[in-house]
């Protein structure tokens, strides 16, 4: 793959598919910029990791909920490389509770993350890329913003509002040659499904048609097909990573 820009910009990149994300761009030659919220040891380990394999890496420290922040983040980043080519809104949260148990705060806090925060990152970087002529952005979105999810109502609908807002984006930004593009994964091998008893695994590998859940890495290299030249030509579109669970 190639890459006319230089550096981009990952959101939530300290663990997971985020850190699978930045590790696979710094490979592909591009400076890493690697957001983290609350664990900057963690983003510091990921940004030594990166410059020892022969990669560049800068760490920033920002809520993406939090609009002067992400704003001001990527003032610095303009400074610091003169542009802003690529962006990956990754950062996202889950409060899972069925809908009858669930307050309007655990709903608003996953929809001001997992929603708003993706907004104001697109925002932000459509009026660098605007000027630049030239960007390309990916939102990690989720399978279950396509197909909905028992305990997930709020996380379904940020999700799926991340889907829609990025086909509108597509459509306000390609005149000006900056891209939009989405990415639903589905069960992926992280931490989080490293909790899970062997039972529950088993019964979600059984209705995956690949029989195997992703990895992050599965996740990173369909990120940075859409990041890259080799899809130039491709905009608005949900590109879904999860073995086949949802066609």
């Amino acid at each position: 793959m190639t890459f006319s820009g230089k550096n981009v910009l990952i959101t939530g990149a300290v663990k997971g598919i985020g850190r699978e994300i930045a590790i696979k761009l710094s490979t592909e030659g591009l400076k890493v910029w690697i957001n983290y919220r609350s664990n900057p040891s963690a983003a510091d380990e990921l940004q030594a990791l990166i410059e020892q394999s022969g990669g560049k890496a800068a760490v920033i420290g920002f809520d993406t909920a939090n609009e002067e922040a992400f704003a001001n983040s990527v003032k610095t980043i303009i400074e610091g490389d003169g542009e802003l080519s690529y962006l990956v809104n990754n950062a996202g949260i889950t409060n899972d509770k069925l809908a009858l148990r669930m307050k309007r705060e655990d709903f608003t806090s996953v929809i001001d993350i997992n929603l708003t925060g993706v907004f104001i990152g697109c925002r932000e970087a459509l009026k660098v890329m605007s000027k630049q002529r030239f960007g390309s952005v990916v939102n990690i979105a989720s399978v279950v913003g396509e197909t909905g999810n028992v305990g997930q109502v709020n996380y379904s609908a940020s999700k799926g509002g991340v889907i829609a807002m990025t086909k509108s984006f597509a459509q306000e930004a390609a005149s000006r040659n900056v891209r939009f593009n989405s990415i639903t994964p589905g069960f992926i091998a992280t931490d989080m499904t490293d909790k899970l008893s062997d039972e529950i695994k088993t019964s979600f590998v059984e209705k995956i048609p690949l029989k195997r859940f992703g990895t992050p890495k599965d996740v990173a290299n369909a990120v940075a097909f859409l990041l890259s030249d080799s899809a130039s030509y491709i905009t608005g579109e949900t590109l879904k990573v999860n073995g086949g669970i949802y066609m």
